[in-house]
Formats: structure tokens, sequence, C-alpha cells
């Protein structure tokens, strides 16, 4: 097992260049892009996917990489990976820098959204595959003596054969090799943690999609690598079957230790799985922490947004110091530990922030929010209400507000309502920079 950690990693593309050559001469990587810039004349064909990329991944850690399609996240998995090279900065795994190292020698296993199963192979030998090819399951005794064996070419030759032609018998008629024996006790130790056992002899084509991820699963954890990574694993699953799927992988995790980045679009799984989740937008991370500081305590307003579902309700305000917000249709007044951050923005604009389930139903108030309901969502545990301001300030200014109710209250469409904001629960942000306000 081992950290893994990311030094101002960018990677950038030529435009209309495949992702294969791209930046890449002769082996030797371009500078970081800002040297790029100035000493390319090619600058404005470049394309920069990852810029200062800092990450670090501690020992047995389960990271989530959460962000919308086309954010990077897939990029910097296949950049840690060794798929991709980097345009700049370094890339370390325990206490090796991997930048310059081919995939197969960083003792990292990836499981793809596509499973990347060999349709012609069996379940077993699909497991087996990279194994024999790396011997990695064998212990350094048999490695020792397959090192001596190899020194007799004829011998060792003659005991592969031996081993390719015999391996579609039944097994009480197959030649086993040292190598072999080990493999195929790492294949049923897996199995048997996987509950895949009765499926090693079947074809990927004879498999239900959540039986293909398990068999991904298990060819990566059968090398017992020092990194598992997982690009969008679930998303070919069903809704019943990735949950509970979702649940075996965090459990599968816990129990190996093993350090593991996890890449997905769903905030519901990054939510669940991690035991911290990096927002990444446009190639860079936004936010780096625990679940419940990324939904109680977003950095800027893209996380507040991305984070929590329905999605965090936005109106513009204006304060009035020490301690008031102003809206064309409520003014309220925020607790003590706001007056110290709201004392440099009076007389300012500012973007309040409060997600659905801190708005309730109330009474006429200047406090409150007058709305009108323009859908009703039943979800059986709870409903969901889509509403509009009643008088916007301006006929096309239109602000959509959502919030939850129980699943008994009963709720008309256009039914006008007063909804009271909880004032310990305000999110409030810079409107130019996207910046939350920290209160102390």
């Amino acid at each position: 097992m081992a950290q893994v950690v990311l030094e101002n990693v960018y990677k950038s593309f030529l435009r209309h260049q495949s992702r294969q050559t791209s930046f890449v001469t002769a082996g030797a990587l371009v500078p970081p892009i800002e040297e790029a810039l100035t000493e390319t004349p090619m600058t404005a064909s470049m394309v920069n996917v990852l810029r200062r990329i800092n990450l670090e991944v501690k020992d047995g850690e389960f990271m989530v990489l959460v962000g919308p399609s086309g954010c990077g996240k897939s990029t910097l998995l296949r950049l840690i990976a060794g798929l991709e090279q980097v345009t700049g900065g370094n890339i370390w795994v325990g206490d090796r820098q991997v930048n310059d190292l081919p995939p197969k020698q960083r003792d990292i296993a990836m499981v793809f959204q596509n499973y990347a199963l060999y349709p012609h192979m069996t379940v077993y030998d699909n497991l087996a595959f990279g194994l024999r090819r790396t011997k990695t399951a064998c212990s350094s005794a048999t490695l020792q003596t397959l090192d001596a064996k190899a020194q007799n070419r004829s011998f060792a030759w003659t005991e592969n054969l031996l081993v390719t032609f015999t391996r579609p018998l039944p097994k009480r008629l197959r030649y086993w090799s040292q190598q072999e024996r080990e493999i195929d006790q790492r294949i049923r130790t897996v199995a048997q943690i996987l509950q895949i056992e009765a499926l090693l002899d079947r074809l990927p084509k004879q498999l239900s999609g959540g039986q293909k991820q398990r068999v991904a699963l298990g060819r990566a954890m059968a090398r017992n690598p020092q990194v598992f990574l997982m690009d969008e694993p679930l998303s070919n699953l069903d809704a019943k079957l990735r949950t509970e799927t979702r649940a075996q992988i965090v459990n599968l995790q816990r129990k190996l230790g093993t350090t593991t980045i996890y890449v997905t679009h769903d905030q519901v799984e990054a939510m669940t799985m991690g035991d911290r989740i990096a927002v990444m937008n446009a190639g860079q991370i936004q936010q780096i922490a625990p679940p419940l500081e990324l939904y109680n305590r977003p950095a800027n307003r893209f996380v507040a947004e991305f984070i929590g579902s329905p999605q965090m309700n936005f109106l513009p305000v204006q304060v009035r110091a020490p301690l008031t917000i102003v809206h064309p249709q409520f003014r309220l007044t925020l607790p003590e530990i706001w007056e110290t951050a709201l004392s440099q923005y009076s007389g300012r604009s500012l973007t309040l922030g409060i997600r659905p389930e801190h708005l309730s139903f109330s009474v006429a108030a200047p406090k409150n929010i007058p709305v009108r309901v323009e859908r009703v969502e039943a979800l059986g545990n709870e409903t969901q209400l889509v509403l509009n301001l009643i008088e916007p300030a301006a006929p096309s200014e239109l602000t959509i507000l959502r919030s939850r109710v129980e699943p008994d209250r009963r709720i008309s469409l256009g039914e006008e309502l007063w909804l009271a904001i909880a004032t310990d629960k305000v999110h409030l942000f810079d409107p130019e920079t996207g910046e939350a306000i920290a209160h102390h």
C-alpha cells in the first residue's frame, strides 16, 4: 500500500492532434504550461485539460474525484496509471516518482468503465491473465526457482508449453508448475471474497452487468497492487444493483486497506463512498474535504451547487451592516457570527445560498419569501417542490427555488405560500469570484 501525491500537475493537448501523440517528441515531455506558452509558437492551438493539480491521497484512503463530464477526472486517473504523459509536474506512488515509468511498473491496477474483459477467455483466465504475464502472484522462493529454470531455456520452454497445452484439460489432468499453483490459489481466494466461484468457467457474454463488474474488480485485486484506480465502474449498472455494488466496493476497500482513487460524476456515489472528496471543474480542483464538510462548508458557489440533490437555491441580496441582508421580496437578519464577515461588504451585493431542506412553510412576514408552486414531484419518502418568486423585481427576472416537504403534506399547483429561511444555515458567496464568505 502507498500514498499517491500529485505535485503541480498539468496536462495539455494540441488542438486537432490525437491524445496519443500530443506533447511527446522523441520521448521528451513538453515543459510546464507556463513555459510552453512563452516558448512554443503553437500556443494558439493548445488545450489546457488539467491545471495546477495538487493532491495527496493518504495510504489506505478512499479518495473520490467528482465533477461534471469533461472536467478532467478520467484524464487525471490516466495520468496516474501511466496511460497519458504529464505535460508538467510530478506524480509519486509511495516513495517512487513514476512520471517516466510505464504502466506495468507502477504497481497500479485500474478498473475501467466498460470492464475491459477478454471476451474469448473464461472468468478464470481473465483473472489470471495479468498474473501470468507479470508473475505478480509468485512468492520470492518461486521467483528464485523460476530464475534458475530460466537459465535452462530448454526446460523453461518445455514447462511453459506443457502448462499452455494442458490448460483446457480437467484440473486433474493439467500440468501444474509452481507458478500456476500460486496463481490458482490467488484466484480462488479473490473469487471467494467476491463470491464469484461459480462463475470461473463462464465467458463474459454469459455474465450479467454486476457479475462483469465483480470480475473486473477481481482482476485488479488479484494483482495485489499498491493502488486501485476506478473509472466510473458502476455507470453501466441499474439503480438497485449500483446501490448494492457501491456498498460492496466500500466494504472490500476497507477490508483490503488498499489506497483507492475512484472517479464518478454522481455526487451521491461520492458522498456515500469517499473518505475524502476532490471536487473538480474545468481542469482544476475546487475543494478537497470529507463529504459532510463539502456539504456544510462549500468553498465556492460551484461546490455548493454541485454537491447536494436537489441543488442549493441562490438569490441576489444587498448587505446592510451590521447583519441585515435585503432582497426585493424579503429582509433577513443573520446571526451575530456573521457580523465580522459582513462588515467589509456593507452596501455591496452578495449571493445568498440556501439548501431546499432549510426552507420551511411559514406565515406572511417581511423576513419570509412569497412563492408560487410550479411543479410537485412526489417521490414517496418526500415531496419536492419547484417554486417561483411572486412579483419578481422585473418581468424578465424569474427566480426558481426548490424545497422539500413531508410526503403527507398536500400541495396544489399554483398554490401561493410563504417560506421561512433557516438563518443558521445560510451561505453567502461573492458574486464576482464565486468564493464563499466564511463566518467565525
